[in-house]
């Protein structure tokens, strides 16, 4: 691990750095926030996965978390959302390719040579942030906006036992019928629709797996809120599967990083209710 940046915040330390990453076959970058409780100990982990178009550096500019990151005595994850460099395939379209892992493990050429983004946020990080970090991985929350929000539920449902609690801002909860996600699926995972049940979050929630509850906060303005984001769906597969849903719809808020540092937050305090974090 190379270090690229570190400077103090609110008495912690907001670093950024990079790795040879063998999942994806290139180097990686991601933040770390480290809040001042870590001098006394191991603290709780959340993991925050970003959107379509976005590296780790857009919710370090714009997100707000530190503040509160500090009260509550988190350390708070960000990582990229694709690989990148020189001989990483790439399209024209800002839906696939560079920015748009979708956080699924491709399974069709030229793509899973390197997108595999899913076994690189679930295994491959958290196991050098465990061993790099002052993190205690009994204590880990996940949450992200858009296409990390999608991340972030599937990949909870996915493991429920390692994650304590799950949030997301705006998410993409049924990628398989949204207009911005559907092509990138079939994309990386082939025409198979069963393929793709493993990351939707509905389909998921459909086929059994659960999680404790989850909080969602979705602008009611948000231009992509009919076509791509459709919360309801989401709303009503938890529904009748008994699983409770804090669903917001946030009056005149859009899709944007103004509408994330609003209720940035409203998520963190709620991970740590249920981190049991230790607050400065």
């Amino acid at each position: 691990m190379k270090t690229v940046s570190e400077s103090k915040a609110f008495e912690g330390t907001q670093g950024v750095y990079s790795h040879d990453a063998a999942t994806t076959g290139c180097e990686m970058t991601f933040a770390v926030f480290v809040p001042p409780q870590a001098a006394n100990g191991p603290c709780p982990v959340v993991w925050y996965l970003s959107g379509l178009t976005c590296t780790h550096q857009n919710v370090m500019d714009k997100g707000k978390y530190r503040r509160a990151a500090a009260e509550l005595g988190l350390v708070v994850v960000c990582p990229d959302t694709s690989p990148r460099g020189d001989g990483i395939h790439d399209e024209d379209n800002w839906q696939i390719g560079t920015g748009a892992g979708f956080y699924v493990d491709a399974t069709r050429d030229p793509w899973a040579k390197n997108y595999r983004m899913y076994s690189y946020v679930t295994d491959e990080l958290p196991k050098l942030v465990a061993g790099q970090f002052p993190v205690d991985m009994d204590r880990q929350a996940i949450f992200g906006h858009s296409m990390g929000g999608h991340g972030a539920l599937t990949i909870a449902l996915n493991f429920p036992d390692r994650f304590r609690s799950c949030s997301a801002f705006a998410p993409i909860v049924s990628p398989s019928t949204a207009d911005w996600a559907k092509n990138a699926f079939a994309t990386y995972l082939g025409p198979d629709e069963a393929a793709w049940r493993a990351h939707d979050a509905c389909n998921l929630v459909e086929d059994g797996r659960r999680f404790d509850d989850f909080l969602i906060d979705q602008g009611d303005a948000d231009q992509f809120l009919d076509d791509g984001l459709r919360p309801w769906l989401f709303e009503e597969a938890c529904r009748k599967s008994g699983i409770p849903l804090t669903l917001r719809m946030q009056p005149g808020y859009d899709h944007s990083y103004n509408f994330i540092s609003t209720f940035m937050d409203d998520h963190l305090r709620w991970h740590a209710a249920r981190l049991g974090a230790q607050t400065g």
